[in-house]
């Protein structure tokens, strides 16, 4: 479908609406009013152009658009209305512009923030982290917008929301090595989890991913925190994570790469290791000697 049109009606609609809005300040409009009437009305003209901008597929014609609805919002003291125009304008920069859009949702968020609306800042938060993530590809900043988030879930006490992006950022800080981050994280989580009938099967998971960590900085931390979980949590020493972390803790003790593969091929072949696991456990594999590199 031809939305060429569209693009031609939004440019008029734009131009339209900034004369409405220099002719809301101009002498004449103060003295005989409609000032705020015609900001509300070129408000509505700049919403309604970049709605045709984005059937044009015109991404930053559109953000811009709906940037200056915001502004006019924010002139007219509609706060919330301001915020959700530059929700909009960051969600057609995504398309374009990925700084663009983080701009405009960090604008949203200070609005929404400012009225008290933590659950809703948390959520574009997690926008912006997961632009940094596949766009800007800048993990450090990704991790500091799911910490934020984080936070303000906790502050909400949305705690199953707060676990989520911790896990992110857990994720994360072990792939930067920052691996005492990355076991309080584990930890928290772990803990917070294990008390709950519907959450506990995931504890054991995060308690294993915590032995990881301490395994690559040391092998007799990672003794100690295995002992550590299965006494805080029981059901821990029975699941198929604990029974492959004491394999493996031996195998490293005697230096032995093959019973150190064996033992993860024989985990891996009932329940898959993804990427981040395999990646910690190659790690700890070059830490024994004769290591060639791989778990084939």
């Amino acid at each position: 479908m031809d939305n060429s049109g569209k693009e031609k009606e939004a440019i008029q609609l734009m131009a339209d609406a900034d004369k409405r809005v220099k002719s809301s300040g101009s002498f004449l409009g103060g003295m005989f009013g409609g000032g705020p009437q015609k900001v509300e009305e070129a408000c509505e003209m700049y919403c309604r152009a970049a709605n045709m901008f984005k059937m044009a597929k015109n991404w930053s014609a559109a953000g811009s658009a709906f940037c200056k609805a915001a502004r006019l919002h924010m002139q007219l003291q509609n706060k919330h209305d301001c915020a959700t125009s530059f929700i909009d304008a960051g969600n057609a920069f995504k398309k374009s512009d990925p700084n663009e859009a983080i701009k405009c949702l960090n604008a949203a968020i200070d609005i929404y923030t400012d009225m008290g609306r933590f659950t809703i800042a948390a959520k574009h938060h997690i926008n912006i982290a997961e632009i940094y993530e596949s766009e800007l590809v800048d993990i450090e900043k990704a991790i500091a917008h799911y910490e934020q988030a984080a936070d303000y879930y906790k502050g909400e006490e949305s705690n199953s929301s707060a676990n989520k992006c911790l896990l992110k950022v857990g994720g994360y800080c072990a792939q930067l090595e920052q691996y005492q981050r990355a076991i309080e994280i584990y930890e928290q989580v772990g803990s917070n989890t294990m008390d709950n009938p519907l959450l506990k099967y995931s504890a054991k998971e995060y308690f294993f991913k915590a032995s990881l960590c301490h395994f690559i900085v040391d092998e007799l931390n990672a003794k100690i925190a295995v002992e550590k979980y299965e006494e805080m949590f029981p059901a821990f020493s029975d699941s198929r994570e604990c029974k492959l972390l004491k394999k493996l803790l031996d195998a490293h003790e005697e230096q032995n790469c093959d019973a150190f593969t064996e033992a993860v091929k024989e985990f891996d072949a009932i329940s898959r290791l993804d990427q981040w696991h395999t990646a910690l456990l190659l790690r700890i594999k070059k830490t024994i000697q004769g290591d060639e590199g791989d778990l084939k």
